[in-house]
């Protein structure tokens, strides 16, 4: 551990890691090299949280049960995503999940237990079998990220650094040369030629999410300005039963999916079923939109499935319940749909790397293939677990010529902000459960005032590419193309392409087809 970071210039050079959830600590303790992991805030700090792995609370999807295989796992995460997962490393995922496990566990993780002590997996919506495997209940991502942070600190090699926020990748020749960043308040420029983006998703954009506060996009924004591929940007997942309470803007508190695997059950004001509760997370979110939209209050009762156990049961839960006046053993929990995850990202090949030599991406910035149209409940903790491990290793093999010292700031700085009220009602009413094209269409046309800004630019990409996807599919719905051929294509542009064809749509009032782009071979 490095309690104080050395001078940056010792630092230049290594690999350097931005964003410090699972990912990002994956990634700096699978690789054997020296590198840099930057955190936002202290490496430790909870609450508020810095990010959002360390509020999961269903668990890590794998196949550990005797009753479940790699096959059945990887057909459920096919099945889920609609037609766009990558096969390839849907497989490979499902494959290595019960080594994940393993390995998280040699790192420290201490999962849940049966008596007999194997592994006690719970079930959740769109799973043929129960495979979440949790740690402390419903504190998964918690008690992962205890564990992981705890090994960084007992790892020399690792050099955290705290309060940093990266700005901008340093391209020279098609490749990474640096990292522009601020650190407690300086802003610099450190020479590398390897970077893991790990800097999280962009639930904070829409005015009702589960994500924390700096979940808004900016790692994609970096991305794209370095050259790197966008890929998919219209697919949010809504999670269906975030707690309804608290203030516009603020994060909403998440009720597991957990909560219905045990049982509990979605009903409006009269008491009356509307829904399958384990359906898809799209058509339950879906389901919950249209009945809200037809004036009923929506809850999630638990009261006979779960009752007098859900304090033990679920314990993070109930206290937040608790704290806002609810009490889930006796009452049922008010509820509403919010932006939960994000399968688009920086799209990337099997191994992590994108098409800018030297950028990688990890966890829910990138775009890997597995979710495709809309994430199976659980399987995000895996891949950024799986996806960090593999970034780790593959870093060892990487050659990594020696970077001059540390640069000075050069250039404009680029304009960072955190959004606005008037971004999230424009992202929640424009691009939320259910979109129509004349919506995004305005959507687009109240953002491009601000489209210099990272979350503008991100805003703006989600808003495009829903626009230009004429269907539904997945978490993707539009109730003017309500319905979805057969097979489908994953989307993707880079910076330039998006722009132009923002430009066009604005002149033209129509979406102009973009290219399709595969994922850097493997």
């Amino acid at each position: 551990m490095t309690t104080s970071p050395p001078p940056l210039e010792q630092l230049a050079g290594q690999p350097l890691v931005v964003g410090a959830g699972l990912a990002g600590v994956m990634t700096a303790l699978s690789t054997t090299r020296r590198c840099v992991l930057f955190c936002t805030g202290r490496l430790e700090d909870v609450t508020p949280p810095p990010g959002a792995s360390v509020l999961a609370q269903g668990g890590m999807a794998a196949a550990v049960g005797p009753d479940d295989s790699p096959a059945l796992h990887a057909a459920d995460t096919l099945e889920a995503g609609a037609g766009l997962c990558d096969r390839q490393v849907v497989e490979r995922i499902t494959r290595e999940g019960p080594s994940i496990i393993a390995r998280l566990t040699d790192l420290g993780v201490e999962w849940d237990r049966q008596a007999d002590g194997s592994l006690q997996p719970g079930l959740e919506a769109a799973h043929s079998r129960r495979r979440i495997v949790h740690a402390g209940e419903d504190a998964t991502g918690a008690m992962i990220m205890r564990a992981l942070v705890a090994r960084v600190r007992q790892t020399p090699r690792i050099t955290v650094v705290e309060h940093a926020c990266a700005r901008d990748v340093v391209v020279q020749d098609g490749a990474v040369a640096g990292l522009r960043l601020t650190i407690s308040g300086q802003l610099l420029t450190l020479p590398s030629t390897a970077v893991v983006l790990a800097t999280g998703g962009v639930g904070s954009l829409f005015a009702d999410t589960t994500n924390p506060v700096g979940a808004t996009g900016s790692g994609l924004a970096i991305a794209a300005r370095a050259g790197a591929v966008l890929g998919n940007m219209e697919f949010v997942q809504f999670h269906p039963t975030a707690l309804s309470a608290g203030k516009e803007g603020q994060r909403l508190c998440l009720i597991s999916e957990a909560v219905r695997g045990e049982g509990a059950i979605l009903v409006d004001e009269t008491g009356a079923r509307f829904t399958h509760e384990l359906a898809t997370r799209d058509t339950v979110s879906r389901a919950v939109w249209r009945h809200m939209m037809q004036g009923h209050k929506i809850y999630l009762d638990a009261r006979t499935a779960i009752g007098a156990d859900f304090p033990r049961h679920f314990p993070a839960i109930s206290a937040l319940c608790q704290a806002h006046g609810v009490n889930p053993v006796t009452q049922p929990i008010p509820i509403r749909p919010a932006a939960h995850y994000h399968m688009g990202g920086v799209v990337v090949d099997i191994q992590g790397r994108t098409n800018v030599t030297g950028l990688w991406a990890a966890g829910e910035v990138a775009c890997t293939g597995l979710h495709g149209a809309n994430r199976l409940a659980s399987n995000s903790l895996l891949e950024a677990a799986a996806f960090g491990s593999w970034i780790g290793q593959a870093l060892d093999g990487c050659a990594m010529p020696a970077p001059p010292s540390v640069m000075p700031a050069s250039g404009g700085e680029t304009v960072q902000s955190s959004p606005s009220q008037p971004y999230r009602r424009i992202m929640s009413r424009h691009a939320g459960v259910i979109r129509t094209g004349a919506s995004l269409q305005e959507g687009l046309r109240q953002m491009l005032p601000d489209i210099q800004t990272d979350a503008g630019l991100v805003c703006a990409a989600i808003l495009y590419a829903a626009l230009q996807r004429h269907e539904s599919r997945g978490a993707h719905f539009r109730s003017d193309f309500p319905t979805a051929p057969a097979a489908g294509t994953s989307s993707g542009f880079t910076l330039p392409e998006l722009l132009g064809g923002i430009a066009s749509t604005m002149e033209t009032g129509r979406t102009p087809s973009l290219p399709e782009h595969e994922r850097t071979p493997t």
